[in-house]
């Protein structure tokens, strides 16, 4: 328990520094975003080339590469969490608000306050404690149970970072809310699915 009070208040005190910054947060949060998010494209890259390999190997050399199954299982982490913040700076995660968009504009604006902060704090927690086991798994040189017997920790390690940086991203966008004219303007993709404040 006194864990979980330690991620709230860190979460308040780093959304308390942030709305001091504001600008230089929001545009710094970006930069990682598209940086992270360019890494998953070629990790995307990188795995489909592998597999394309894998296979050629294997059907025409007779030859296939060890460990490409557990090597591409490990990638696969890497490759969603790297792009989860990108995704809800953009709001294009999944999500069911027909009751939420019918709801009056200034009833909405307190849901979608309220739904970040859980949501930030959820996700602040779970990465407070998926570091934990990615510590863990560190420590124990951890490792997959077939040869080349790769490490699990550098998997393990980017969730943590998915889930803090999609807190900080949703304590932004509670920070965005709440001072609009301190913070540069959401971004949110032109689609026909959503609905504009």
């Amino acid at each position: 328990m006194s864990e979980l009070l330690l991620v709230i208040v860190i979460v308040l005190v780093v959304t308390g520094a942030m709305a001091l910054v504001t600008i230089k947060a929001e545009l710094t949060m970006r930069f990682a975003e598209n940086f992270l998010t360019y890494g998953s494209v070629i990790l995307i890259l990188c795995v489909m080339f592998w597999v394309v390999a894998e296979v050629i190997g294997r059907y025409v050399f007779n030859s296939p590469l060890p460990g490409h199954l557990e090597g591409a299982e490990l990638l696969l982490p890497m490759i969603v969490f790297f792009g989860v913040s990108y995704v809800q700076a953009r709001d294009g995660h999944v999500g069911m608000t027909f009751v939420v968009d019918a709801l009056p504009k200034k009833v909405r604006r307190v849901t979608d306050i309220v739904s970040l902060i859980v949501s930030a704090l959820t996700c602040a927690a779970l990465a407070y404690f998926s570091s934990k086991n990615a510590w863990l798994a560190f420590d124990y040189e951890d490792v997959t149970m077939s040869p080349p017997y790769w490490p699990v920790w550098p998997s393990a390690a980017v969730i943590p970072l998915g889930y803090g940086m999609i807190a900080i991203r949703m304590a932004l966008q509670v920070l965005q809310k709440l001072m609009p004219d301190r913070f540069p303007a959401a971004i949110v993709e032109k689609s026909d699915l959503h609905v504009t404040e």
